[in-house]
């Protein structure tokens, strides 16, 4: 293709015969684009190229620099596809995805576009100076990516001989050798870069992944999982071995998951990781959940409680016995409302004893235990002891057993508050997942006090927050009723600097409360099921995930795109 564009140039008398000439030998020496070299060596004019293939390949010709790009519209490109291929996404329209690309010819490019988006792709022609102008603006670069870069040139000039470290270590475990490589700069910087970019997002987890041709970092951040950057694909040895160094494992163990703590000392603050290695086809994958105190919120009244599902939350919190349920799925804030229930509760004159696993933060004044399974330490064996303990209040991390349930059941018949958590979809259906592991209809009638839902939201990011407009149909499919939809005002954020482009920052909690009052108990005693005690419930006054979701639509705290990815209709 590269000497088609360069024949169709010489044809048309923009280029000559030599200058077709230098520039191909000089795309064989050190690759890249023909129309770019010849950019490069001044023998045509940028513009000039870009009006000359706009017309050979009957595609538009556009100016990014006049062109308003609405922000929100990166996201349907990742980053490293963009830089693949030099393209930059302009608009959409239903399906269509308007793209400005350096080589509108490219099939290759705009096929891996159309799998990774599912939209038909419209290419259109730009400046390849341009689209990186616009790649690095709307995509952006943080200094910290920047340092990843400035590592990860130097990593390539030093890898070699880096590498035959590993390499031998692999052949011949020498714990000696391997601890002297992993301690070298370019590793240890590479590491610490990768923490402390993590720790600066924001992000909860940090997944390192390795695959047969690549070596992939990615951030959760505000619950979704973003590319990071690549690095050399032989460094996943070196460094997967510095970080288990780091949380105190063993380097020479590689068949086998491994589980460890890292704590670190930013210049403000201390973070505790907890670090999960996990044996792969082509390595170690390393997973860590970041866990930052000076982040956690204690306070109720800044989790997203509306009114009445505080109230009810805080009067079951503060009876003398009984048992309060928090369910979702895993990262749906179950642990943070649990910790700023006990810390509402936490005073000089309670008891209170929690069992977790593990121990995501210290809290003073509670005295909480490490769950170790492996030793026999479990939740069931911990509650045992908790009732020798003269406890007031007890949290138990996780009901995952019949074992355990029966005696949390029976600790809040005999005078105690539990507090723990379930993995249901629902308020309603956590009785019928109570009842399926064996527990009797009368107990949870007795022991169960409320029961609390949530999930985690994404709020709309402060900085670039504007209107966006649906259509009535839409609004009124999602739950609201007709009328207000008509005069509905709907949020989302364009996409800044401040929020890496996703139009997001911070998130919030929805929450389904559910009281279990008299009507309730006589449904479970009757062995109603989850449908019937919902009816009933939501007539009592509850308000399920989806129309609390609605709500923070109505404030403008988040999305309606946001709501429907984390609710489900009721």
């Amino acid at each position: 293709m590269a000497a088609k564009i360069g024949q169709l140039l010489k044809s048309n008398n923009l280029i000559t015969e030599s200058q077709l000439a230098s520039a191909l030998e000089l795309q064989k020496k050190e690759g890249g684009r023909l129309g770019s070299i010849l950019v490069k060596l001044g023998y045509v004019n940028e513009d000039k190229l870009v009006s000359f293939l706009s017309k050979q390949f009957g595609v538009p010709a556009i100016s990014l620099s006049d062109y308003t790009v609405d922000a929100s519209v990166t996201k349907f490109i990742p980053a490293d596809i963009a830089e693949k291929y030099q393209v930059f996404p302009l608009a959409r329209n239903g399906s269509t995805l308007t793209v400005a690309m350096v080589d509108p010819s490219n099939v290759y490019a705009i096929d891996d576009i159309t799998f990774v988006t599912g939209y038909n792709v419209v290419p259109a022609i730009a400046a390849e100076s341009a689209i990186k102008e616009a790649l690095s603006k709307y995509y952006g670069k943080t200094d910290a990516t920047d340092a990843f870069q400035t590592t990860m040139d130097s990593l390539k000039k030093t890898e070699t001989d880096l590498l035959e470290l590993v390499q031998e270590e692999e052949e011949k475990i020498d714990v000696g050798e391997l601890k002297e490589a992993i301690e070298e700069a370019p590793v240890v910087k590479l590491a610490n870069l990768i923490l402390g970019e993590a720790i600066a997002r924001r992000a909860s987890d940090i997944h390192i992944e390795p695959y047969e041709k690549s070596l992939r970092v990615r951030y959760r951040i505000d619950g979704v999982l973003y590319d990071v950057i690549q690095p050399p694909l032989k460094l996943r040895a070196a460094l997967s071995s510095r970080l288990k160094i780091m949380s105190e494992l063993d380097i020479a163990e590689r068949r086998l998951p491994q589980d460890g703590r890292i704590k670190l000392r930013t210049k403000d603050k201390e973070v505790d990781l907890r670090v999960s290695t996990l044996p792969t086809l082509f390595g170690e994958k390393i997973v860590m959940r970041i866990l930052d105190k000076s982040s956690l919120v204690l306070d109720l009244t800044k989790l997203g409680f509306e009114e009445k599902a505080m109230l009810d939350f805080k009067d079951a919190i503060s009876r003398p016995y009984g048992m309060v349920l928090v369910t979702g799925p895993t990262g749906s804030g179950k642990t943070t409302t649990l910790y700023s229930a006990l810390n509402t509760v936490n005073t000089i004159d309670v008891n209170i004893m929690t069992a977790e696993d593990p121990v995501e933060y210290n809290l003073a004044g509670i005295n909480q235990v490490h769950v170790k399974e492996d030793i026999g330490l479990t939740f069931a064996a911990a509650l045992r002891s908790f009732l020798r303990q003269d406890p007031d209040i007890i949290m138990v991390g996780e009901i995952r057993d019949f074992e355990t349930a029966e005696i949390a059941v029976k600790a809040a018949l005999t005078g105690h508050l539990v507090l723990s958590t379930l993995h249901t979809n629902d308020a309603p259906g956590t009785i019928s997942r109570l009842l399926n592991m064996g527990i009797e209809p009368f107990l949870v009638s007795a022991s169960v006090i409320l029961i609390l839902a949530q999930r985690l939201a994404r709020k709309i990011c402060k900085e670039c927050k504007e209107e966006e407009k649906f259509s009535v149909t839409a609004l009124v499919s999602a739950g609201f009723a007709e009328e207000e939809a008509k005069t509905l005002k709907c949020f989302k954020g364009k996409g800044c600097t401040a929020c890496n482009n996703t139009g997001y920052k911070g998130r919030v909690a929805l929450y389904e409360v559910m009281p279990v009052k008299d009507d309730l108990k006589e449904l479970i005693l009757s062995g109603a099921s989850a449908a019937e005690i919902k009816h009933t419930a939501i007539k009592s006054g509850m308000k399920t995930l989806r129309a609390s979701g609605l709500t923070k639509i109505k404030e403008g705290v988040t999305t309606l795109e946001e709501v429907l990815r984390v609710t489900i209709g009721d």
